[in-house]
């Protein structure tokens, strides 16, 4: 099947082009995001507003509950099905999204790697994450030098691959080498100035504070116990200054003054850890061999190079 796909990292204009391009082309959108596939999770997460998904028909978004697992193998199980529906009356496909993952597993193939363990994994979650960074160390060092050493879920990963498998995740990797082409694929991948990224994560950031939308979606998430979802960018921050000043309002601080507060705080910390995850995404698909767009990127350009590319011409 031949695909658009739009990469890049968040706060990078995804979403927005994706719009533009399913009106101009009779597509339809499927999300690749692994925090907008949950339903509830909609400031938090930046999905697309209620304007966007009437612009253009998007799939895979409210697909799960905040305290499901829903990991690359389901993501392209449904995927799948959601992109042979729109083919099959007569729709083009837009895959756009920021999980370099679960795209990479949609268009070259998932490992035959053992599936997750609960057992194995509750085992796991009673060690401290440098323990098991240390212990990665010792049994795949390819993976550990790759991972991050406070990237417990992909640290827990490896190591159950290990010990389910008796071998290195590593390996399985380099043998699988992603080669399959089970999509034809024209990327577009968006990587703003970082400066100008930085302001737009700090815009989207200090909006969530402000507008109480955030706060709102973290309470219902404490109500139901969601602990998963509560690990997300936004989500942590907000309820752990919900938790130590629960009557107080969230504001944003203007700055010079005394005493930033709780809330301002933690839209601080947000912002940190917004631009730390762009900048992973950022070398995700720099290594994929994506090259990024010439910025600013001229939309008509690109529905004229989209529509040649379904049309098969060269």
């Amino acid at each position: 099947m031949k695909l658009v796909v739009i990469v890049g990292p968040t706060a990078s204009g995804k979403t927005a082009l994706a719009c533009e391009l399913a009106e101009r082309l009779s597509a339809e959108i499927v999300s690749a995001d692994s925090q907008q596939c949950y339903r509830g999770l909609d400031a938090g997460t930046a999905k697309p507003t209620l304007e966007e998904q009437a612009r253009a028909r998007h799939h895979l978004l409210d697909v799960a509950d905040p305290e499901e697992q829903l990991d690359a193998a389901a993501f392209v199980k449904l995927a799948e099905a959601a992109m042979a529906d729109i083919e099959g009356r007569g729709r083009r496909v837009i895959v756009a999204g920021g999980t370099g993952l679960w795209i990479r597993a949609l268009l070259h193939g998932l490992l035959a790697a053992p599936p997750a363990s609960p057992e194995l994994r509750a085992e796991l979650r009673q060690r401290s994450v440098s323990d098991l960074h240390a212990k990665l160390q010792e049994v795949d060092q390819a993976s550990a030098q790759r991972i991050l050493p406070g990237d417990r879920v992909r640290i827990e990963r490896a190591l159950e691959v290990h010990a389910l498998s008796g071998r290195r995740l590593s390996d399985l990797q380099k043998e699988h080498g992603f080669a399959e082409a089970r999509h034809q694929a024209l990327t577009f991948f968006l990587d703003p100035p970082r400066e100008l990224l930085r302001e737009r994560i700090a815009a989207r950031t200090r909006h969530l504070f402000a507008s109480g939308a955030l706060r709102r979606e973290t309470e219902w998430l404490l109500s139901r116990g969601a602990i998963k979802a509560l690990k997300i960018i936004g989500y942590a921050e907000m309820a752990e200054a919900l938790r130590a000043a629960p009557g107080e309002e969230p504001r944003v601080i203007a700055a010079g003054q005394d005493g930033a507060g709780l809330f301002a705080a933690a839209e601080e910390r947000v912002n940190a850890r917004t631009r730390q995850y762009a900048k992973r995404q950022r070398s995700w698909f720099a290594r994929d061999a994506r090259p990024p767009l010439p910025w600013p990127f001229d939309a008509k350009r690109l529905f004229a190079a989209a529509e040649r590319w379904y049309e098969g011409a060269r």
